[in-house]
């Protein structure tokens, strides 16, 4: 009887075991095919003082409306960070004007580089945490509150409240993953995709799965 009772114990185990690494696995896979077709843009204000915050959204919406003219036919996401690539310069003289236009004198710091994001929702799309490529923004000392978003597809819509995303850029993520990856951002409704959107949550903010480069 002990024998069989230390048998069941070593299955139960290894099955658990097995479990857990098959859960690791797709949820590392899924995260970085997540990652791999999505450049996020991320602006940190110089403090959280209202001012400085109200400055931080000129400074978005700037550089928004450059990055949607210069972007307007991107279709991948490797086709938008070699734009953003070729383009920095202004990128980061937009930042600087939009600055000194509103009568501040923060300096502006500009990477294109792989940063950790935590789980966001843009309106009926949810994207979750992990790292990903992205444009990230630094004004002045960048102790203020973040303002996280999505370049590529454009999620960066200003009325996030109205919880609508436009259908072309759904389109265009949609194009770039597999199905029950578009299925895991886009679906909340279903019960198992919202355990295998939790499970990403749960690895990713555990430090179990990285996707960073």
């Amino acid at each position: 009887m002990k024998k069989n009772l230390k048998m069941v114990i070593i299955l139960t185990f290894l099955l658990l075991l097995y479990s857990s690494i098959c859960a690791i696995s797709y949820a590392q896979n899924i995260s970085t095919d997540i990652a791999n077709s999505v450049f996020r843009l991320h602006v940190i204000a110089n403090s959280d003082t209202q001012e400085d915050q109200n400055l931080k959204y000129k400074v978005r919406d700037n550089l928004l409306d450059y990055m949607n003219k210069i972007c307007e036919n991107t279709n991948t996401k490797q086709e938008a960070i070699s734009i953003v690539e070729k383009n920095k310069d202004t990128f980061e003289q937009i930042a600087s004007n939009t600055i000194k236009e509103q009568g501040y004198d923060y300096p502006v710091k500009i990477n294109i580089g792989n940063f950790e994001f935590p789980t966001k929702n843009y309106g009926d799309i949810s994207l979750p945490a992990g790292y990903y490529d992205a444009l990230r923004v630094e004004i002045g000392e960048a102790k203020g509150q973040n303002w996280w978003c999505v370049m590529f597809p454009p999620l960066c819509f200003v009325d996030i409240s109205s919880g609508v995303v436009p259908e072309e850029s759904k389109e265009l993520m949609e194009n770039n993953l597999s199905e029950e990856e578009f299925a895991l951002v886009s679906n909340q409704s279903d019960n198992e995709i919202q355990f295998k959107f939790k499970l990403l949550e749960f690895f990713a903010n555990n430090g179990l799965i990285t996707a960073k480069k």
